[in-house]
């Protein structure tokens, strides 16, 4: 296995399984064997082969072409093996739903997923208690409650828990929430998002106010201007980070069983709406593995070329594992349990993206990489509702798939679909660590950089740049020394213009190509796209607010954005949630 001195740690520090003394008791390869004959003894199931797709389950994750989400990997073949990354819990305007959920959630956050929350169906501050007679304290006073709960569950025994947390841009108590976070010390456990609605973009965009709804009475309780609102969220956003949108009614125009119900919230990084009760499992499958000998000459030397037989392949094996990972899932709560196995969601996606393109010869944020992003990613989603039809044919539809937006005669002559959704790009972070690539669709943030995962320092340089230095002539001690201090390349006259363009990285783009990228894959994603728009810290205001303008323009389901040196710690980054 060709697994880089940082994979090993990583590996090492959380994934690799210890005895009761803390002693590490598997190898990197043992794990994967554990995680492929547990996902494989689904098979069975549907009078399939165990040995035989644990043998090539196996093949795809210990070659690194593979990876399912972190608690799969850590999780699977132990007894409680709890496999999903991702879920949403209702909370509801009652003490009984609030923490009836907060108790689900810690459990869901023991098991190493990550739980958003909507809170927009909770009364406003002081709205009336009728039981009580009382006053309420609204939805972030119980956001605290989670936030404090969540501090003290160490998630999974390996990595500290991550949530979203939601509030319409309607509810009365907006702007209590959307200003949440300049304050450091509050929500540090919670990414936050506005649900985002047409009605307010259309408010915005006409100069005009709109209605403050109370979720309890459905009574209108005034009327804001839509521009002051939003000034409030791009000051936010400029200041912390926090909190991105959530374009909530493109989301649901999406929703794939809207008989089943309406989606409130995503998960912690925003790539996976979900119903109340849903849980999704996720994969990635590494594309700068899935490149072979080209004709040409590239910034690298000679040039190379997608395989795209190769790809086609793993994405229906990842779609076969991720979708018998719902089956020997052991779930912590039983309404997870039916609401997972009534939709059947997964989540394939991508990482090495920003890899691919360098071993291409294709600038990240140029026309070339947006045209090869909509192809890939057609593809990819192509190939994996094919193997979903070809798994309902052999194992039965997704239980609600009557009334769902498939239930079409073209659909359902072919037997149906197995899995709801059966696309999403997550962000990778520690699992690209492990692949030994670029994470997820994100440019490389530098060429050499300090990485802390779970309080280890880890060194970084990346590859494909020391393999182009020693290639083509220009490999010094000195300068790996001097990348290793600046990050990137600019203004360094030894290394030539053209590999200079090829490895850009994440603060030499702009907003605007960010969100093309985002855009581009989104066009082919059943579910959302995580992607953070990385700002320069001389960013403006007026480039966030831009930037928002644009991602709703473009058709993205949401966007964060994050303006380098503004206030740390506020952002719950993908380290821990993938």
């Amino acid at each position: 296995m060709n697994l880089t001195e940082n994979a090993l740690t990583v590996l090492r520090t959380r994934y690799l399984l210890r005895d009761e003394q803390g002693n590490i008791r598997e190898t990197p390869e043992e794990l994967f064997h554990r995680v492929a004959r547990a996902v494989a003894s689904a098979e069975a199931l549907y009078g399939g082969d165990p040995d035989e797709w644990e043998e090539k389950f196996f093949g795809a994750m210990s070659g690194l072409l593979f990876l399912p989400n972190t608690p799969t990997l850590i999780n699977a073949g132990k007894e409680h093996g709890q496999l999903a990354a991702c879920f949403v819990l209702p909370v509801d305007d009652s003490m009984t739903s609030i923490f009836d959920s907060l108790k689900n959630a810690a459990l869901i956050l023991q098991s190493g997923g990550g739980t958003g929350f909507s809170f927009s169906k909770l009364r406003p501050r002081a709205d009336i208690v009728k039981s009580t007679g009382g006053i309420a304290s609204g939805p972030v006073s119980f956001m605290r409650i989670y936030n404090t709960a969540t501090e003290v569950i160490k998630q999974g025994g390996a990595r500290r828990g991550a949530n979203m947390g939601i509030l319409r841009v309607d509810h009365p108590d907006v702007i209590e929430f959307i200003k949440i976070k300049r304050h450091a010390e509050e929500l540090r456990n919670f990414n936050i998002s506005i649900s985002v609605t047409d009605a307010f973009m259309e408010a915005l965009k006409n100069g005009s106010e709109y209605d403050l709804v109370n979720p309890r009475s459905k009574k209108v309780t005034g009327r804001v201007k839509a521009k002051d609102v939003f000034h409030e969220l791009v000051e936010s956003a400029w200041e912390t980070g926090d909190p991105g949108l959530v374009f909530i009614d493109r989301i649901n125009r999406d929703n794939p069983t809207p008989h089943i119900g309406e989606i409130e919230s995503t998960n912690p990084c925003g790539e996976q709406p979900l119903l109340p009760y849903e849980a999704c499992v996720l994969g990635s499958i590494d594309l700068s593995k899935v490149v072979k000998e080209g004709k040409g000459q590239g910034a690298r030397g000679k040039g190379q070329e997608i395989d795209w037989d190769r790809i086609a392949y793993l994405v229906r094996l990842g779609v076969r594992f991720l979708d018998n990972a719902i089956d020997v899932n052991i779930y912590p709560v039983p309404e997870i349990e039916r609401m997972h196995k009534g939709n059947r969601k997964i989540g394939l996606g991508i990482m090495g993206w920003a890899d691919l393109l360098i071993r291409l010869g294709i600038r990240y944020n140029t026309p070339r990489a947006y045209k090869l992003a909509r192809e890939v990613m057609s593809f990819i989603r192509g190939h994996a509702r094919e193997m979903s039809s070809e798994l309902a044919r052999q194992r039965g539809a997704f239980p609600n798939f009557r009334g769902s937006i498939y239930n079409t005669p073209g659909f359902a002559s072919k037997g149906g679909l197995r899995n709801a959704t059966t696309t999403t790009i997550a962000p990778t972070g520690t699992l690209s660590l492990i692949a030994g690539c670029s994470s997820g669709i994100e440019p490389l943030f530098a060429i050499a950089y300090k990485r802390l995962v779970l309080d280890t320092e880890l060194q970084e340089i990346h590859h494909l740049f020391l393999e182009t230095a020693r290639q083509r002539g220009f490999y010094s001690e000195g300068l790996i020394e001097t990348v290793s201090k600046k990050g990137d390349l600019r203004g360094l006259k030894e290394v030539p213009a053209d590999v200079k363009r090829i490895f850009i990285t994440s603060h030499e783009i702009s907003a605007e190509d960010h969100i093309e990228v985002q855009a581009a894959f989104q066009e082919f994603t059943d579910n959302a796209v995580s992607k953070t728009i990385n700002l320069k810290h001389r960013a403006t205001r007026d480039d966030i607010e831009r930037a928002f303008l644009l991602a709703y323009e473009k058709g993205c389901k949401g966007i964060t954005v994050f303006r380098y040196g503004s206030k740390l710690g506020t952002l719950v980054k993908a380290d821990e949630v993938d």
